[in-house]
């Protein structure tokens, strides 16, 4: 057993923290490899029952992508990318629908609830959650010339977001577990990006946080170092630089516009440590890279 003087002293540590966030709203996209090992799935479980239990309201917004391959694969369907977003017939759709909202949501939350929680899945469709239009993808065609316009079928942005659903949760102190689909106007049914939806409800109900989870430490400088702290005006400025490429640009400009709409603080950080949020919320050093209006 570690010293008992140590584990007071954590507990000392987190208890101005606990303070500063009493009552507020934490919303976590939870997703990548951190879904898969049952180790890391009980610790992602432990770490949100433990902020409701303390007075925070946590939201979990949850992905799915290697499930839904897998599901695709076993279906005889291949699965066809276009800058990084999936091309979703309806076909493909109704697997997507049925992974996210059927399997993937009701596995997290009979994990919460079986570590002590309250959790309630919802999918976009329940009370009008998350209205959604299709997403406009387009492409350079060069100087002079209007952009080719791609359709990858039923993928879909975030229109409104109807913050009265997870607020009546929270009153009845359940935890709200996401799925990143939405729906149209005419009904029609969409697969959303969870980091866009997650940035989305965030800045809907004025979150104090948005934490992203990855599985990478963070946002990685010139030198390939962990930047623990970013502005917008230096994110913007590495992002032109290059030096924020492939997959953290999404997730960057989704702090970024969480940050523009109301987010206190937004943090990208590693969901293969175990008890990150934890670590990124209750502890003086934190974890990962936290992007914040101004430094």
């Amino acid at each position: 057993m570690g010293n008992p003087i140590d584990k007071a002293k954590i507990l000392v540590e987190a208890l101005p923290y606990i303070r500063r966030f009493y009552e507020k709203t934490i919303v976590i996209k939870y997703g990548g490899s951190t879904m898969e090992e049952e180790r890391m799935k009980r610790s992602f479980a432990l770490d949100v029952i433990l902020l409701k239990y303390i007075g925070m309201n946590p939201i979990v917004v949850h992905g799915g992508g290697p499930q839904i391959g897998e599901m695709l694969t076993k279906i005889g369907k291949k699965s066809q990318f276009i800058e990084g977003m999936r091309v979703t017939d309806g076909e493909t759709m109704d697997v997507v629908e049925m992974v996210l909202v059927g399997k993937v949501n009701k596995e997290i939350v009979a994990l919460i609830n079986q570590q002590g929680g309250k959790a309630v899945g919802l999918s976009g469709k329940d009370g009008c959650l998350i209205t959604a239009k299709k997403l406009k993808l387009t492409k350079s065609r060069g100087k002079g010339e209007m952009p080719e316009v791609i359709d990858i079928g039923m993928v879909g942005e975030v229109k409104a977001i109807n913050p009265g659903v997870i607020e009546a949760l929270e009153k009845e102190n359940f935890i709200p577990v996401i799925a990143p689909v939405g729906v149209g106007e005419e009904g029609e049914t969409y697969n959303i990006n969870a980091d866009l939806v997650a940035g989305k409800i965030a800045s809907a109900l004025k979150a104090e946080k948005l934490i992203l989870l990855t599985d990478v430490e963070g946002v990685m400088g010139k030198k390939h170092r962990l930047i623990p702290t970013l502005d917008a005006k230096q994110a913007k400025r590495l992002i032109s630089q290059k030096v924020i490429s492939s997959g953290m640009i999404p997730k960057v400009n989704c702090c970024l516009g969480a940050l523009e709409e109301g987010v206190a603080k937004t943090h990208i950080i590693d969901g293969r440590m175990e008890h990150a949020i934890l670590l990124e919320i209750f502890t003086d050093v934190g974890i990962g890279t936290q992007i914040t209006k101004k430094t």
